[in-house]
């Protein structure tokens, strides 16, 4: 918590929390005796219209999340454009966010990284979009849920293959915390092998693709779009002429899709 986070929460006529009796423990360590309210991912229509009607009449609102910062894979985001569609200004409070934190430790690319929050929690569809990642070239990072973590860590390594990079950043700012980079086939051994790291708040950043990689991904993607309105061999060679990548190879992709 920074000094000024402490201040806003203390002057504000209400606080807008994600869980009510989670942040109750913060304020009283913090001395703070403005009213709650509840605000999440469930809340009707009728409690954002009330809270913007609150604002409307003059009144501040501090929106909370559990941990981290608001609307980065938390809470808020129709609260905050309910706001703005009213003329209401939103003032943003800087503080932790895992996904940030993660990545000034990880050690990999930070030029350029793409942020994709939780991926699907069943399996098929999780390595779906893995594979729809592979050829990316950006660091990437992801939240995971700490009883899915290691299920995720094997299905990056089936799809990335087990060479990959990616650190594992556990509990950020807890006690616990715990910052781990290696090759994601050992990674997911060690996690695996000591059961504690299937616990708590978990992040998980990802190498990105080499170049060539990434320009193979870029091929893929253009040829599904024209495969879906010519045939196969002219739609290889029409994403070939665009994106540079070998028409046989192309060709190839086409039919391994076909087969599968």
């Amino acid at each position: 918590m920074v000094p000024r986070a402490v201040e806003v929460l203390q002057s504000v006529d209400v606080i807008a929390a994600e869980d009510t009796r989670h942040s109750k423990r913060l304020m009283q360590h913090f001395n703070i005796s403005t009213p709650l309210v509840a605000y999440h991912d469930h809340t009707g229509a009728n409690i954002i219209d009330a809270l913007v009607e609150k604002l409307s009449n003059g009144q501040s609102i501090a929106l909370i999340s559990d941990a981290g910062t608001p609307l980065i894979s938390d809470p808020g985001y129709r609260l905050v454009d309910a706001a703005l569609s009213a003329d209401i200004q939103v003032v943003p409070v800087p503080g932790a966010s895992a996904a940030i934190a993660a990545l000034s430790a990880a050690g990999l690319p930070s030029d350029r990284f793409v942020f994709e929050g939780f991926l699907n929690a069943k399996q098929q569809a999780r390595c779906k979009q893995l594979e729809a990642l592979k050829g990316e070239t950006a660091t990437l990072i992801f939240y995971e849920a700490p009883h899915r973590v290691l299920a995720c860590l094997r299905d990056m390594s089936e799809v990335l293959g087990d060479d990959r990079q990616v650190v594992m950043a556990r509990e950020l700012t807890k006690t616990f915390e715990t910052i781990k980079r290696a090759p994601v086939a050992e990674l997911a051994d060690w996690v695996e092998a000591d059961h504690n790291q299937q616990k708590g708040e978990c992040v998980l950043l990802v190498h990105g693709a080499d170049k060539t990689d990434g320009s193979d991904s870029e091929g893929h993607r253009v040829f599904d779009i024209l495969v879906a309105e010519l045939p196969l061999k002219q739609a290889a060679a029409l994403a070939a002429k665009i994106t540079g990548v070998k028409k046989n190879q192309l060709y190839q992709y086409g039919l391994d899709q076909q087969k599968d």
